[in-house]
Order: structure tokens, then C-alpha cells, then sequence
């Protein structure tokens, strides 16, 4: 028996059911799971070429001879087949989110669109385009590394653009500025927009309100320099973060120019055209106390929300985010788009696949109706 293609076959069946039914079970066994799922479950077809390479390699050095083999090389159709599933689900996620577009900003905002698909099949990991640059390393306070961002812009330079600001996620306690939605910049700044994504403070030496300051100060500073790199940040600025990063843009978006939160730059403008969350959580922060929960500070002139949320997300219940849905929309008087993304895992947002390339589209028609100034009915 060769016994390096039998341990590719079972790794990859055991990744394929991380991927099916994400574990919820003991941690180190949930840690693995979740660190998995998170990547085959949006890029499968990772899987299905490792598959088919050791299968191929196995048959030509001969080494399916006996009745374990055959059995490996069954269960290697298998796990196939299990991640074609996976993929499928993937696929699914367009519909999804023209349906959402179409539900809370009106009949025909979710356009049809062909999925990109030389980058998702061979390139998903890939996040870089060449006709967008990174300046890296800007500082925006006085926190050191916690206090850097870095800014995205196409390499023409064209005037007026938007802005994007992003924030990571990590349980405020990890995470860096250059992981999460690095396919969601890159496409936006291909376009002209300025998109900056940024470190900010992190626990246990930091805590709320630390965090959200931080935000303010990186939305501050789009005021000040953005116009250097081809924005023009008195048009629209996004706010948009991933897990706990989504905690914190909520937040920003939902406490404009609040004094308490802007110490010693109480008079910049830090208020947001639109917020996106990614797989947020959204409800009160560690100490419990329910001012820091989005679903408190919603309010009548809240700027217009994008809220995607997986599904089988491991690590943040789908009632979490749909609390903030449904307190905004029965108070503020801007759209609230809310996707809920089927098959997807916690951090869907990190590599070029079917799922979130459907959800850029998304969010990129959800801009421009934003940007348009346009109201739903």
C-alpha cells in the first residue's frame, strides 16, 4: 500500500466533511476544522486537483495493487464528489445576492454578471492586480504597528474616486491589515476607488472604546490625505470589516462625529456614506455592556447597510447579525441589504472563489446605487 497516497486521500475526505459540517465540538478539534473549512470550503477545487494528481501518481507508479488501494482510491472519488458539493454551494451565492439587492433597493439592482473564471479555478489565491498599487505602512497614530494602514489606488491615479476603508477581524485580539477582503480592495481600486485597510489596537492591552477610536482616527485621516492618492473623500466613504473588523465598522458607521469617541479630533467630520460587514459579529463586546452593541445605536439617519453573513458560519449564529438587520430597518430610513450566504464558513472573504467574487458584484452594484443617491421604495 502506498501509504503517502492513502494519507492524501484521508486528510482530504476529513477536510471534505469540515467543509459539509463545520464542527462545533472540542476546541483543539474545532480549531482544526475552522482553520481547514475556511480555505477548501471556498476553494475546493484545490482539493480536487491534489486528488487527482496523487491518484495519477499512484496508477502510474503503480502502486494500486491491492484491495486497500482500490479502497483509497474509492474513497479519493468520494471526497471528489464531496468537495464538487462544496462548490456547487458556491455557485449558488449569485442568485442569492441579486435577490437581496433587488429586495431592499428595488426591482433590477441585482445585475447578472459572468464569474472571473481563469482567476477562481487557477489563480484563487492570487490576490494582486497590476494595474493597482500598494503604499504600505502609513502611519494614522501614535500606536506604532497597531497604528498603520495601508492605502490601495489604481496606478493612474484618477481624480475623484471613493473611498473604501477596511478593517480585519481576529477576536480583537490578532489579525493584521494586508489578510482579509484582499480580492474586494483590489477589485475596487482597479476601478478608481482609494481603499485603505488598517491595523488598529488590540486586546487584552486595548479594549473598547480603544478600537473604535482607532477607526475613527483611520476615517479621519481619509479626510486629511486620501485626496493625495486620487480620492475625494468628501463624495463617499465606505466603511466595510470582516468579523470583529465588521463590529468595529458598524460601530464608526453608526456613531458619526460622537465627541467621546473622537478624543482630541472632536471636529473631523468621521461620519460614513455606507457600511459592509463581513461574516460581523454584531452584538456587545466582551464586557457585555450593551452600549458597545450595534443593535443600540441604530438610528433614523444611519447610512445605508450591507450586512453578508455564511450560512454555516462556526463562530457567529446567523441570529447575531439579523438582530442588527432588523433593529435598522425598523428605525432608519436608509436601505439595509442583507445576504445570507449558503454553504459559507466564518472569514468567506479571503481568496478569489465563486462565493465571494458573487459577493464583490454585490457589493459593487450596492455602491453605486449608494453613490447614486437613490432610495428604496
Amino acid at each position: 500500500m502506498a501509504v503517502g497516497y492513502l494519507t492524501t486521500v484521508v486528510l482530504a475526505a476529513l477536510i471534505a466533511v469540515f467543509c459539509l459540517v463545520p464542527v462545533h465540538g472540542p476546541k483543539p478539534l474545532f480549531y482544526f476544522s475552522h482553520r481547514l473549512g475556511l480555505v477548501f470550503n471556498e476553494i475546493p477545487l484545490l482539493a480536487v486537483y491534489a486528488l487527482a494528481a496523487s491518484t495519477a501518481l499512484a496508477f502510474a507508479e503503480g502502486d494500486v495493487t491491492t484491495l486497500a488501494d482500490r479502497l483509497a482510491v474509492g474513497l479519493a472519488v468520494v471526497s471528489a464528489a464531496a468537495f464538487a458539493v462544496v462548490a456547487r454551494r458556491g455557485t449558488r451565492t449569485a442568485p442569492v445576492v441579486r435577490l437581496a439587492l433587488d429586495e431592499a433597493l428595488g426591482a433590477g439592482t441585482g445585475t447578472h454578471r459572468r464569474p472571473p473564471l481563469a482567476r477562481i479555478l487557477l489563480r484563487p489565491v492570487f490576490r494582486r492586480r497590476g494595474d493597482v498599487r500598494r503604499v504600505g505602512n502609513l502611519s494614522y497614530g501614535d500606536a506604532g504597528r497597531r497604528n498603520l494602514l495601508d492605502v490601495y489606488h489604481h496606478r493612474s491615479r484618477p481624480e475623484g474616486g471613493p473611498v473604501l476603508i477596511h478593517f480585519h477581524g481576529g477576536h480583537y485580539s490578532q489579525g493584521r491589515k494586508n489578510t482579509q477582503s484582499l480580492p474586494l480592495l483590489y477589485r475596487f481600486a482597479s476601478q478608481g476607488w482609494v481603499c485603505i485597510s488598517a491595523n488598529y489596537r488590540l486586546r487584552p492591552a486595548f479594549s473598547h472604546p480603544d478600537h473604535l477610536i482607532d477607526a475613527k482616527k483611520v476615517i479621519a485621516w481619509a479626510r486629511e490625505h486620501a485626496e493625495e492618492y486620487g480620492a475625494d473623500p468628501a463624495a463617499a466613504v465606505f466603511v466595510s470589516g470582516s468579523s470583529a473588523g465588521g463590529h468595529m465598522a458598524a460601530l464608526a458607521a453608526l456613531t458619526p462625529n460622537e465627541p467621546s469617541y473622537q478624543p482630541g479630533f472632536e471636529e473631523v467630520d468621521t461620519s460614513v456614506t455606507a457600511a459592509i460587514t463581513l461574516n460581523g459579529y454584531l452584538g456587545t463586546y466582551f464586557d457585555g455592556d450593551p452600549t458597545t452593541s450595534p443593535v443600540n445605536k441604530v438610528r433614523a439617519d444611519a447610512p445605508p447597510f450591507l450586512i453578508a453573513h455564511g450560512d454555516m458560519d462556526e463562530l457567529v449564529e446567523t441570529e447575531n447579525p439579523k438582530a442588527l438587520v432588523t433593529a435598522l430597518r425598523s428605525v432608519s430610513t436608509s436601505p439595509v441589504v442583507y445576504v445570507e450566504l449558503p454553504g459559507a464558513h466564518h472569514a468567506f472573504d479571503l481568496f478569489h472563489s465563486f462565493r465571494f467574487e458573487a459577493l464583490i458584484d454585490g457589493i459593487e452594484e450596492f455602491a453605486a446605487w449608494v453613490k447614486a443617491g437613490k432610495r428604496a421604495i
